[in-house]
């Protein structure tokens, strides 16, 4: 399976927010913690990280305000490699970096998330600020429902940016992502179902298919159904078991449109959760990875079932795994044994 023009400068681009995620160190609870630790975060910015960290070149797509955060946001993009061309400056009076605070949980204390991202740059983008030439330079072009929650400005940006990435020549991937703290759900399927004629690749939980989304039948007849009534290629679901905070499995299925086939990993057990947050989107990079680097459904499922394990175990929302320790994680864990100790 060929996802998008190989001459392409750009493999993926993505569009979204991107956060400051402040966090009490070790367990402590927002309540009682006098210092959060400082770190970048957004949906995107994470798939994109975690390709261009495997190999692939990346670009983002945001706005940030034009102060020192602005500056802190955009050093971390070029640390991991991403292409910073397209970030995009607020010098307005308003400027501001949305802000959100994560707890990490121990049982039966759950995790906990809250949001202070009202008004922040992302929302004044327009596609006028965008140079077109990205368009024409792009394999795929990737978002999520949460840029198209944030606000009716940031909504019609990013679906005038599927419009002209799709016209482009570029393949569309999209996360459903649904966040009922940002969107109620009949508003979140309208829009949704009207972009899913332009998307290539749909990742969407179970879960949000048959709530949200209003799917019902088998998890495959309701992947083939997103493909026969819409046209997607292909459509990526996973499963997380959660066991406790710091005890989940995974695994993933992935159904190829063109050979009406479902393709399934080896599951990941008893994950030694460190870090929840951002695993979705490390799958998202590393079943794309597949999709682009070898055309295959298998490899996406390797990749994207590898970098959503080791992922969970590194604190803050982006990844940090390159290329060799995600191949040899998923060749200790195909073959059924413990693997050595120690890397050395």
């Amino acid at each position: 399976m060929e996802l998008g023009n190989r001459t392409k400068e750009f493999d993926v681009v993505g569009f979204g927010e991107i956060m400051l995620r402040l966090s009490p160190t070790g367990l402590e609870r927002l309540s009682q913690c006098e210092t959060l630790e400082k770190r970048p975060g957004g949906s995107e910015l994470n798939v994109v990280s975690g390709i261009s960290l495997l190999g692939l070149r990346t670009a983002v797509i945001t706005k940030v305000p034009d102060n020192d955060m602005g500056r802190f946001i955009k050093n971390k993009i070029r640390f991991y490699g991403v292409s910073d061309d397209c970030l995009i400056y607020d010098q307005s009076d308003k400027k501001r970096i949305g802000i959100y605070y994560y707890e990490s949980g121990a049982y039966p204390r759950k995790p906990a998330v809250m949001y202070d991202r009202a008004y922040s740059s992302i929302n004044s983008i327009s596609v006028d600020e965008i140079n077109p030439a990205i368009y024409q330079d792009t394999r795929v072009f990737h978002t999520s429902g949460i840029s198209l929650a944030l606000s009716r400005n940031c909504r019609t940006a990013a679906v005038e940016m599927i419009k002209q990435f799709k016209a482009g020549g570029a393949a569309i991937s999209f996360d459903v992502n649904y966040r009922a703290n940002l969107w109620d759900e009949e508003e979140a399927r309208k829009t949704i179902y009207e972009i899913l004629p332009y998307v290539d690749v749909l990742f969407v939980s179970e879960e949000t298919s048959r709530r949200m989304m209003q799917r019902s039948g088998t998890m495959e007849e309701i992947m083939r159904g997103y493909c026969s009534e819409f046209g997607c290629k292909v459509v990526a679901c996973t499963q997380r078991k959660v066991k406790s905070p710091r005890c989940h499995s995974f695994n993933s299925t992935i159904y190829l449109h063109e050979e009406d086939r479902l393709y399934t990993g080896v599951p990941f057990e008893d994950i030694d959760v460190i870090d929840r947050i951002g695993s979705g989107d490390a799958y998202v990079a590393g079943a794309l990875f597949g999709m682009l680097k070898y055309g295959d459904i298998q490899q996406a499922v390797d990749f994207g079932n590898a970098m959503s394990a080791v992922k969970n175990t590194i604190v803050g929302d982006m990844p940090a795994s390159d290329f060799e320790e995600i191949q040899r994680v998923i060749t200790i864990n195909n073959s059924g044994k413990s693997g050595d100790e120690l890397n050395r």
